[in-house]
């Protein structure tokens, strides 16, 4: 069977002009879904290569004994040929689909992440500035000497979790969502003592695995306070001054430490801060850093408990997170109030948002 000059067009067009790259990545799901229809096309007309260039071969001269005329023939190699093209198109539009750790997917938004936490985040105006500092050095750094290490502590529902994503949204075009963003939940992952020898080597091929795929890798580990000391010391060499280890180098990943130890200590100084009649905003990074690190380095049920990430100075930065007032509690839910409206639930309402 001989194709139609408009099936040609469009084949010559798909295979010859390159405009796989122009395509605006949908899903996967439709990138497979259209190989495997190029290949059924390519299937259907087995002789599709020989319609170009007629060649002088059995397959397309043989004696009909019952019509007396020349018919068109089929050879298992032609198929052979057409399922491969199909096959090798199909992986590079679904190699282009695909989320890869280059810039079409991992490029930092440093406008977007100001503008988040001018936005978005409310009443820690350490931790905003601290992190947009720590982040924005870092991702401008081609070279760094080190993966950015943060340790984010501070009371449940300060917005720990809440700032680890919005930094993951401003690197990553997927987010949270992005296979290069990995968490791990102590309690979850590292429920069991007796298995912390296995869990220290699983952690270390994991991380291993994930940098050798994407340097520009995330990691986010949530509730420190609640893992086994010594676990996270097991992960000490990925985030020294090393150039490479083992042929990875992990200076282009960031660590993530998300913990409720040292709030206490954050609560107390804002107290005291309070009580002499001074505004939380002139609370400085000098006048609890050293209060938090140590709270968590002696805390015999942290995960931070004597380790050597505090003792070789490997975190970068220790970000503290104020316990929120009222008027901050107010502003959350308004700003949630005003996502829901811009998706057509409903307008803002103070008195609402007051009665949080």
């Amino acid at each position: 069977m001989k194709p139609k000059r408009g099936h040609l067009l469009l084949l010559w067009v798909l295979v010859c002009s390159g405009v796989t790259v122009a395509i605006e990545p949908i899903s996967t799901t439709i990138a497979v879904g259209m190989a495997a229809a190029l290949t059924g096309f390519l299937a259907s007309y087995q002789n599709i290569f020989y319609y170009f260039h007629e060649c002088c071969r059995p397959e397309w001269i043989r004696f009909n004994k019952t019509a007396g005329v020349p018919v068109d023939a089929f050879d298992p190699f032609t198929t052979t040929v057409v399922v491969s093209v199909g096959a090798a198109l199909g992986r590079t539009i679904y190699n282009y689909l695909r989320e890869t750790c280059d810039s079409r997917w991992l490029t930092y938004n440093a406008t977007g992440l100001k503008t988040d936490l001018e936005n978005k985040l409310f009443g820690q105006h350490l931790a905003s500035r601290i992190v947009l500092k720590a982040v924005n050095g870092f991702m401008s750094n081609d070279n760094p000497k080190k993966p950015l290490v943060l340790s984010l502590h501070g009371w449940t529902g300060t917005g720990k979790n809440f700032v680890s994503q919005l930094i993951a949204e401003n690197i990553y075009k997927e987010g949270m969502n992005s296979k290069f963003v990995h968490i791990f939940t102590s309690t979850l992952h590292f429920p069991h003592p007796s298995l912390i020898s296995t869990y220290k080597s699983q952690l270390q091929q994991w991380i291993k695995g994930n940098v050798s795929n994407c340097e520009r890798s995330m990691f986010i580990f949530d509730e420190m306070d609640k893992m086994h000391p010594g676990l996270i010391d097991s992960i000490k060499p990925y985030l020294d001054y090393y150039d490479k280890l083992d042929g990875v180098s992990y200076r282009k990943s960031i660590f993530i430490f998300l913990s409720n130890a040292g709030g206490e200590s954050i609560v107390e100084t804002a107290l005291d801060f309070w009580r002499g009649g001074r505004a939380r905003e002139e609370i400085d990074l000098k006048d609890l850093e050293t209060s938090v690190s140590l709270s968590i380095f002696n805390n015999e049920n942290s995960g931070f408990f004597r380790t050597s990430l505090i003792d070789k100075n490997l975190v970068d930065f220790f970000v503290p997170f104020l316990p929120l007032e009222y008027s901050h509690v107010v502003q959350c839910a308004m700003a949630e109030m005003k996502i829901r409206a811009s998706e057509g639930e409903g307008s803002p309402d103070l008195d609402v948002a007051n009665q949080c």
